[in-house]
């Protein structure tokens, strides 16, 4: 073919990147554009159960492959689409947002056409959307479509934002060279700017020969960000301790000799707590420094020697060094780096486990149970999905095997987000390895707010996926930080085990728990472990049980909100 309709353009774009799945809803004003996608080998339509749930998706998708694609329609489609959107805006995840927008002639001639405000503006959701995207394109000429559509897509990819595209209904169909995808989309990072670079590695490694003490904190935009490997590299060329954050949670290898657990402030183990605080040099990859990452920002170092990694700046002490981002200089740190003689590796801090043989079979379940006993179940390659809640401060006391793959929304914290993101993480895993198992963890109020998605589920029948309702009668997590015995913190019971045949799930299995031996025997089910159904187990546990750290997190929240 000489040439190719601006529609297929796009979906080979992203074939090419490897992003096979594209979520969204239909809309009269992108049904042409959707037609594309059944032109492109091994591309599918997920077909979601609407735009909201469609975004979490299209973040859960991204957080595994690198990058994902939404379609909605024009002003009903995008704006439900926002709040998930806003999410992949916070979290640094890379998506493209692409809007079937009324036709060029149409916008022209200020037409009061459906699905807009009724005043002929045609860029107002467009411009909703710009605070919330790393860039936009609003298409109006086919011949530069073509290099707009590359620009945002790789804007989405290095910059790990979202990004919006307008793209009206009348140019999918046109023609643009199809030998224009013959040359890549350059991908790679703009080079950090040398002097400044060398400068700021000669000042860390300053400070690296004057520490006795110094630890490395991880956290999500590592990983986000694509320097996983370079962390590694940086622990095992120094034998420095390092701690990961919440949002850091799987950016590590948590079986590797010198990792010392997770750091959370004033809300860490003592253990963990003490010795990060009493380092005489942080080194932190990545930050994002949210009230929930940091214990409500208690985090308490003595030292002033902290070094900052970030994706677009480095930061050393009180010296900002704009533009040097953090894969390249770290790249180049690990071929210089050189660790004082005095330096002796210090024993990492022994953090206390809770001793779950001294429960009894027929004893209920609590969280501090569960997700110590989790640990044990969990396999290499994993992805673990927790939900704002209970679950995303409980797993903090899980390990996590090597090359887990760990999603929370610590930031942005949308309850229900993670319904949506585990079907886009499931299906990710599907095309990469059907036997990746795919984890979810939720609470029983979140799951009301998505619970449709599970429908995708079932449609693709994703079999890798065991999906854990945390029955704990309502929001737990409300309830601790205002409103204990309030009724809006309640939610109408559901017969939960009955969401998978309702929505028609091929191969699954529905199970209750509600006794350490119940949970026991479910885990010691060699069968169980095998990805071949769709699995619900609802947990059933007390409604005020809750992680000790979720406890006093929610004390933090309670009193924030009250100054």
């Amino acid at each position: 073919m000489s040439e190719i309709t601006l529609g297929r353009y796009l979906f080979e774009r992203l074939h090419q990147l490897e992003v096979d799945t594209i979520f969204g809803l239909p809309g009269d004003f992108n049904l042409s554009l959707l037609d594309k996608v059944y032109e492109v080998p091994k591309m599918r339509w997920a077909g979601n159960a609407n735009e909201l749930n469609a975004a979490y998706a299209a973040d859960g998708y991204s957080r595994i492959k690198g990058l994902a694609c939404l379609v909605t329609t024009f002003g009903v489609g995008e704006l439900s689409a926002l709040n998930g959107v806003g999410g992949a805006y916070a979290e640094h995840v890379g998506l493209l947002h692409v809007v079937g927008v009324p036709s060029i002639a149409s916008q022209a001639k200020q037409l009061l056409l459906h699905h807009t405000l009724g005043n002929g503006d045609f860029t107002v959701f467009h411009r909703m959307s710009n605070n919330i995207s790393q860039t936009t394109a609003f298409i109006s000429d086919i011949t530069t479509a073509p290099q707009e559509i590359d620009r945002c897509i790789r804007e989405a990819y290095i910059y790990q934002r979202p990004v919006y595209i307008g793209l009206p209904a009348n140019l999918v169909d046109l023609k643009v060279p199809a030998n224009l995808l013959s040359q890549s989309i350059d991908l790679s990072l703009k080079p950090n700017e040398p002097e400044a670079q060398e400068e700021v590695i000669e000042l860390i490694q300053k400070l690296i020969s004057s520490s006795s003490n110094p630890i490395i904190l991880v956290d999500a935009c590592a990983s986000r960000h694509n320097c996983k490997f370079e962390v590694e590299q940086l622990v095992n060329k120094t034998q420095f301790p390092i701690f990961t954050t919440p949002m850091g949670k799987s950016t590590f290898n948590e079986s590797h000799p010198r990792f010392g657990g997770v750091y959370v402030g004033s809300l860490s183990q003592p253990e963990v707590k003490q010795f990060v605080e009493n380092s005489d040099l942080v080194i932190s990859i990545g930050a994002l420094l949210s009230d929930f990452n940091t214990g409500s920002f208690s985090y308490s170092y003595k030292t002033k020697n902290i070094v900052e990694f970030h994706s677009d700046y480095t930061k050393i002490k009180q010296a900002t060094f704009p533009g040097i981002q953090m894969k390249e200089v770290l790249q180049e740190l690990l071929k210089v780096v050189k660790v004082p003689n005095k330096y002796i590796p210090t024993p990492i801090p022994i953090i206390k486990q809770l001793d779950i043989n001294k429960f009894e079979p027929n004893s209920p379940l609590t969280q501090e149970y569960l997700w110590t006993k989790v640990s044990s179940w969990f396999e290499e390659g994993d992805i673990i999905v927790t939900e704002t809640g209970t679950s995303a401060f409980g797993i903090i006391q899980s390990k996590f095997p090597n090359n887990t793959i760990g999603i929370s929304q610590v930031l942005w914290g949308s309850i229900g987000f993670t319904v949506g993101a585990t079907v886009g993480a499931a299906m990710a895993a599907q095309e990469m390895n059907p036997n990746k198992r795919v984890i979810l963890f939720v609470g029983d109020g979140s799951l009301q707010l998505t619970v449709q998605e599970i429908s995708t589920l079932c449609k693709w029948e994703c079999n890798n996926t065991w999906l854990y309702v945390l029955n704990n009668d309502g929001y737990t997590i409300e309830r601790l930080i205002h409103g204990m015995n309030a009724t809006y913190n309640d939610i109408q019971p559901w017969k939960n085990l009955g969401i998978l045949p309702l929505f028609n799930a091929k191969e699954y299995e529905a199970i209750r728990t509600s006794t350490v031996g119940e949970l026991n025997r479910l885990f010691d089910d060699v069968s169980f472990k095998i990805p071949n159904k769709i699995r619900m187990i609802e947990v059933m546990l007390p409604t005020m049980d809750a992680p000790p750290n979720l406890i006093a997190q929610a004390k933090f929240s309670s009193e924030a909100n009250e100054n």
